[in-house]
């Protein structure tokens, strides 16, 4: 989990991503949507043409609102995404 913060208020977990280029810009969110669908699993993203921000939240199910081990392993699995 290389480069995620960790925020307080709101709780949630942010990284920005930096790419090459607007093609791997794309093959990025592509390849981070069909994984998001896979798991059910949906993180903020604003992105521009070479880069991505992802804000991940509590996992809805979370009663205390507060980063779980789910989430941090959704980072690491995004983490992995993008060293592909």
């Amino acid at each position: 989990m290389e480069g995620w913060k960790q925020k307080k208020r709101p709780e949630c977990l942010e990284k920005r991503f930096e790419f090459e280029s607007y093609e791997k810009t794309r093959d990025f969110l592509d390849a981070l949507g069909d994984f998001s669908e896979k798991v059910s699993s949906f993180p903020d993203i604003s992105f521009g043409k070479t880069y991505v921000n992802i804000t991940i939240r509590p996992s809805e199910n979370n009663e205390n609102e507060e980063i779980s081990n789910v989430d941090h392993e959704f980072a690491s699995q995004i983490d992995l995404l993008f060293k592909q």
